[in-house]
């Protein structure tokens, strides 16, 4: 009886040991900046996977202010503490903010890919934007970043994730920077559709 139950045991921990889980790998959009993180989206994300009957445990490795250099510093780390399925890289915005050079931001997110990869893990880049008065040459090399590294290494890509809430002052906290609770959802719905074919039952 003893062994049957140590059996047992062993045999449900090992099945919540090796889950499939999504890791999360962002700034402050995705790290819930100004709300809790209960209302953030990659914890509504978490909810809808459970709705729509998905196996994966949603892991936030998103630190507000993180650049695709403070991303590369971890990468190795949050790779090897996970091991995740599916890593979902949403960096790159601060780094335009600052002006960085855009190849220089393009090195840095293929490397996070690159490392991912290696890993066994699936990638989707969430593509950002900034704002306008950077100048159309910038921003729009910036945000062809993404684009161009999906079609490069083969992986997938969700277009600008906040997509009808930048523009909606609504939506927007006072800094015009980040996407208020309202906002959650909406970010939530435009990921899913470039998400699902990453999914498995």
């Amino acid at each position: 009886m003893l062994r049957l139950l140590l059996f047992v045991s062993i045999t449900i921990f090992s099945t919540l040991s090796v889950g499939q889980s999504i890791v999360v790998l962002g700034d402050s959009i995705s790290a819930g900046y100004g709300m809790s993180l209960e209302k953030a989206w990659v914890n509504l994300l978490q909810k809808k996977l459970i709705q729509e009957n998905y196996s994966y445990q949603v892991i936030n490795e998103s630190i507000s202010g993180d650049t695709t250099h403070g991303g590369l510093a971890r990468i190795d780390s949050v790779l090897k503490k996970h091991q995740p399925t599916i890593i979902l890289i949403e960096l790159g915005a601060n780094d335009g903010l600052r002006g960085h050079p855009p190849l220089l931001i393009k090195k840095n997110l293929r490397e996070l890919v690159k490392k991912s990869q290696n890993a066994g893990a699936n990638v989707a880049l969430l593509s950002m934007r900034i704002p306008t008065n950077y100048g159309k040459r910038y921003t729009d090399l910036f945000y062809e970043n993404y684009s161009d590294l999906a079609e490069e290494m083969n992986v997938h890509v969700v277009p600008f994730i906040l997509d009808k809430i930048a523009i909606n002052q609504h939506l927007m906290q006072a800094d015009g920077l980040h996407p208020n609770g309202q906002a959650q959802p909406i970010i939530v719905e435009n990921i899913w559709p470039f998400l699902t074919p990453l999914l498995s039952p």
